[in-house]
């Protein structure tokens, strides 16, 4: 999943996925071990500071609501690695998106079509610019 998470709190950010609103109660319902409310609540918090949970008031506790899906997690991900992959590689680039192509095409012939038309999107989108 997301490196810079450890792994309850990986498990209570999907639990927040699964459920959509949370507070430090349902996550504690909703996870296999029994934890502390103060272990959840912590966590719950840190998740917030991070940016992977918005949080509002609700009487005297606090609502949890994921800011994106695990699906939108994944690109962002996906999207930093690859800036910081382009960023090192900037002089050399063609080995790089070589890479790419093949890890591509190993997977599935298929994606390399898809690969092709979100290529040709991007660059009617930026044509329009």
């Amino acid at each position: 999943m997301v490196s810079s998470l450890g792994a309850l709190e990986q498990k209570v950010l999907e639990s927040a996925w699964k459920l959509k609103r949370v507070n430090v109660h349902d996550v504690a319902d909703s996870l296999d071990e029994v934890l502390a409310y103060t272990t959840v609540m912590t966590t719950l918090d840190r998740l917030f500071k991070k940016g992977y949970l918005d949080r509002e008031k609700e009487g005297r506790a606090f609502i949890y609501v994921p800011r994106m899906s695990p699906e939108e997690l994944q690109a962002e991900i996906a999207g930093d690695v690859i800036s910081g992959l382009i960023d090192g590689a900037t002089r050399h680039i063609s080995p790089l998106l070589a890479s790419i192509v093949d890890a591509v095409s190993e997977r599935d012939r298929s994606f390399l079509d898809d690969l092709e038309r979100l290529v040709k999107e991007k660059k009617a989108e930026l044509g329009r610019k």
